[in-house]
């Protein structure tokens, strides 16, 4: 697998001056979820300007463009309806009016619209601005793995951290306690925690941030596994075995990106905590669980049942089978769940081979 990037380190900027300006790049339901959190503190602190600008992507709702929608009624009503978001966000359907003259730049827009986004805010934000990203996935080119936080590192030549945990935006955005991991250089991860944390969102800080970002796009594979368990009927017993061996494939996975077994981290919110609620409640579990009962193909059911949002799980599934496979590894021995997940989904095998060689793995973990 391609080894880690050659990155400047966070000394090497200077520090944009107080008071931040921030700005949301993106407004699913994650996003303005994203945006009431940090518009609650903005409005408080004096370290960040108030007004929070986010960037949306402008559609039609009945005749009114969903900017004029949440300007005026201060509610994300396709993508996070029936929730009231703080006075001070301001939807903005320009980007490089959205992020001009920017020193924090929170990213939560689904990865595949990256590329062409990047070039439109390197040339409005402030040229001392940091950013964290909330993108839950990977890309991949002919070298294998490719993190979504050096995409942005690379094109913004900036700093980058990284927030992931077990964080189902509607229950969030209705004040239901969660947790979070941010990971990234100590020297911007104060500053990040005092944007993000809220009394019912608490924000842990860790340095390895590489870790941090793989968990957050290998549980989705691991959420497939759980809906094909969902869609067979199949009990918790079943689903408690695939999400712990699933967990320890992912600390495999990220051993190879990363040198080391990441237990510390699988152990955060960004680890265990995210890979069992997606697995009861996320979107790749309920698309698994309809792939199996419907047999209808993966597009038809992410149209369906995802209002516009897209399905991450399957395109890391099929690009990550690649990696492993080309890179040499044994799938039988270290990664049998992620095979079987993979032939599952792709190349037509029966859902209820999910469990096959589960039991011949003797050795999951090292001191098993």
């Amino acid at each position: 697998l391609r080894s880690l990037s050659t990155r400047p380190t966070a000394e090497d900027v200077p520090l944009a001056t107080e008071p931040f300006k921030v700005t949301i790049i993106g407004s699913g339901n994650w996003g303005t979820t994203a945006a009431k959190l940090v518009a609650e503190n903005t409005r408080t602190s004096d370290h960040f300007v108030t007004q929070v600008n986010m960037w949306v992507y402008e559609e039609q709702i009945e005749g009114r463009n969903l900017t004029e929608i949440i300007n005026t009624e201060h509610e994300n009503v396709k993508y996070l309806p029936g929730i009231k978001i703080p006075d001070n966000v301001v939807a903005e359907p320009d980007l490089a009016t959205a992020c001009k003259g920017s020193h924090i730049l929170v990213f939560v827009v689904p990865h595949q619209f990256l590329h062409n986004l990047l070039p439109v805010i390197k040339k409005a934000m402030d040229p001392n601005a940091f950013a964290i990203s909330l993108i839950k996935g990977i890309d991949f080119d002919e070298n294998g793995m490719v993190l979504l936080s050096d995409i942005i590192r690379k094109n913004l030549e900036i700093d980058v951290s990284v927030l992931m945990g077990a964080n189902i935006a509607n229950e969030i955005a209705k004040e239901d306690f969660a947790e979070a991991t941010i990971g990234g250089s100590v020297r911007y991860g104060q500053t990040l925690k005092n944007l993000l944390q809220r009394p019912y969102f608490r924000v842990a800080t860790v340095d390895n941030a590489d870790a941090v970002e793989l968990c957050g796009a290998l549980k989705n594979v691991v959420a497939l596994g759980a809906g094909f368990c969902d869609g067979l009927g199949w009990g918790n017993n079943t689903k408690a075995a695939v999400i712990r061996i699933g967990l320890i494939e992912m600390g495999r996975v990220i051993e190879l990106k990363t040198k080391r077994f990441p237990l510390e981290i699988l152990i955060e919110s960004c680890g265990a905590a995210d890979l069992i609620t997606t697995c009861y409640g996320g979107r790749n579990r309920k698309c698994a669980e309809a792939f199996v009962k419907t047999g209808e193909s993966w597009d038809k059911i992410e149209k369906e049942l995802l209002n516009g949002q897209k399905l991450q799980g399957t395109g890391t599934c099929e690009e990550l089978h690649h990696v492993l496979t080309s890179a040499g590894a044994n799938m039988d021995k270290d990664y049998p769940l992620f095979r079987n997940i993979y032939q599952i989904a792709f190349q037509g095998a029966d859902p209820k081979s999910l469990v096959d060689g589960l039991v011949a793995a003797e050795k999951l973990i090292d001191g098993e």
